[in-house]
């Protein structure tokens, strides 16, 4: 796959470029790489095929042309501050986001707010249009650009066009109640291959197909990666899989073996005060991740004496998410709140219990944080998959650790080594914590053993290529194996 004077032959499509414009206080504008998980996962597989990005550089108002970095070719989208509002914080984020996350927060269906997803998605399919090759293959990305396959099969009926999901597709119920149900439906329907992370995602999307669209599809149960189902639309026929989402894990795995990054751990616990156990959570700071449901989880066990605050500290690395929406903001005092309730009755002068980083680190600064940690706790109370409990068992090539996992992050399904808990049950997840922390060492590597077999055998390479392969199933010259 390479990039033409005709087009490029390969191109993805997301809602943001892999780098971000900045402006600056002085008025100036520079470019800086994105830290999102799509971009980690993608990257270095684009680059190496030559290919195009299509996204939004990350400023509202900014017409940038398009330019070449680092090998690849990206084409930015405008957006307008009304756009950013309605499309981005409004649709993508204030209707699409809590309803395909369980209603963990109530949906807006806001009319105003659907015209102007429309809008963009057609921005993006014009965009995309522009610069494809004849015969292109173009993968759309996620759930603010769901409209875009349809927009750019009905200009383009040449390309080979995928799509893939990552954060979780709701039951059937909860999507039912989406006034735009059956236009989602159809401009998915516009791929030849729509891909989810888990095989329920694509049974809810079949169904879906048969109930909105009067479409007949497959009968037999999708598997993992290779058993799609699929369901015929006109005279195509749309394959529907599960491909669970990875990590670069050889590269983590490397820079957790790097010198200054085991030295970096140790100083990490030294400045803790040298505890006996560390306890981490790395998140975005969004309602679905159940940070509130781990604070409250240790306080309860600091208040029942069954954890020492002088044996265990607490890190929380919250990174900064969406801080122009109300509810975000509210949410990130009521986690203040909780983590300055447990220091004022449990921390001592110096010593506080738990450790609340509302910030960005960077990659390295992020695998020492994951070598320090004796248990690392991840309790979303609904996620697409959740890289970071991969990213903390890809550095823990000491096979130290423990990984306290939710049930309802997608990786569970392939992370069954961990301890598993319901973030809905606050005793199971007090329990959960104990045990971890209270692990024989001899188990606790039994199981980091078979997690890091998981994620170091399908990483973000088999990811890519296992989608790709499904998406061009007769020719297969370009997918190295």
């Amino acid at each position: 796959m390479s990039s033409t004077n005709q087009g490029a032959d390969f191109v993805v499509v997301a809602n943001r470029l892999p780098v971000d414009l900045e402006r600056l206080e002085d008025g100036t504008e520079r470019w800086r790489h994105s830290p999102g998980g799509l971009v980690t996962a993608l990257e270095p597989f684009l680059r190496s095929r030559h290919g195009a990005w299509v996204g939004w550089p990350g400023v509202a108002d900014s017409d940038v042309a398009a330019f070449e970095e680092e090998g690849i070719m990206l084409h930015p989208v405008a957006l307008s501050a009304t756009d950013v509002r309605d499309y981005y914080e409004g649709f993508s984020n204030a209707t699409l986001w809590p309803l395909y996350h369980d209603v963990v927060a109530p949906p807006v269906f806001e009319r105003t707010w659907w015209d102007s997803y429309v809008k963009v998605n057609r921005r993006f399919a014009d965009a995309t249009a522009a610069i494809a090759a004849h015969g292109a293959t173009v993968w759309v990305q996620d759930y603010q650009l769901q409209l875009v396959p349809a927009m750019l099969r009905d200009q383009r009926p040449d390309l080979r066009i995928g799509f893939f999901l990552h954060i979780p597709f709701p039951p059937v119920e909860l999507f039912m109640q989406l006034p735009w149900r059956t236009e989602i439906i159809r401009g998915l329907l516009g791929a030849d291959l729509v891909g989810f992370h888990l095989a329920g995602g694509a049974q809810n999307f079949l169904w879906l197909a048969r109930r909105l669209v009067g479409l007949e599809p497959t009968r037999a149960a999708v598997g993992v990666r290779t058993r799609p189902g699929s369901v015929q639309f006109g005279n195509r026929r749309v394959r529907v899989g599960a491909f669970p989402i990875s990590i670069d894990a050889g590269g983590i795995d490397a820079l957790s073996r790097r010198k200054d990054v085991v030295n970096r751990a140790k100083q990490l616990r030294g400045d803790l005060g040298d505890p006996k156990q560390v306890l981490l959570g790395v998140d975005r700071l969004d309602y679905t991740k159940g940070i509130d449901v781990r604070l409250r989880a240790l306080y309860e066990l600091l208040v029942e004496g069954r954890v020492d605050p002088a044996d265990v500290v607490m890190i929380q690395l919250a990174t900064p998410s969406r801080e122009r929406v109300e509810h975000y903001r509210q949410m990130r005092g009521s986690i203040e709140g909780q983590v300055g309730r447990i220091n004022g009755e449990f921390g001592r002068v110096g010593y506080p219990v738990v450790h609340y980083l509302h910030q960005s680190v960077n990659r390295e600064e992020l695998v020492g944080f994951f070598s320090a940690a004796d248990v690392m706790v991840v309790t979303p109370v609904r996620d697409g998959m959740n890289l970071v409990c991969k990213e903390y068992v890809a550095s823990r090539h000491d096979l130290g650790g423990v990984l306290v996992l939710s049930e309802f992050a997608g990786a569970a399904a392939e992370l069954t080594s961990a301890l598993l808990v319901n973030p809905h049950d606050l005793d199971g997840v007090k329990n959960a914590l104990l045990k971890a922390l209270t692990m024989d060492p001899a188990e606790g590597h039994r199981r980091m053993r078979a997690l890091r077999r998981q994620v170091l055998t399908h990483d973000v390479d088999r990811w890519a290529r296992s989608f790709l392969a499904a998406l061009n199933p007769t020719d297969q010259s370009d997918i190295p194996y």
